[in-house]
């Protein structure tokens, strides 16, 4: 799935990954492809991203803090607009 992680400064990652786990405001989220369309508010926490394995490489976990924002899911798109 595409995922995207913005901030209003900048964007902090943008490609493909096998699942990504959010904090949202009524507990942790995860998402795989395929996953129901859904928005909701994200609270102060992790996002956890991990990538999908490279030809030479296995998967890597990346993390990003973020204080709060939205989540977008949609067509195997995941938009986190954070602060």
């Amino acid at each position: 799935m595409k995922v995207e992680i913005f901030t209003p400064d900048k964007e902090l990652f943008k490609g493909e990954a096998k699942s990504v786990t959010v904090p949202g405001v009524d507990g942790s989220m995860g998402f795989l492809n395929n996953h129901a369309p859904l928005i909701t508010v994200l609270k102060a926490g992790d996002v956890k991203v991990i990538t999908m394995p490279g030809s030479a490489t296995g998967a890597t976990v990346l993390t990003f803090p973020v204080k709060g924002g939205v989540v977008e899911v949609m067509k195997n798109t995941v938009l986190i607009l954070a602060e």
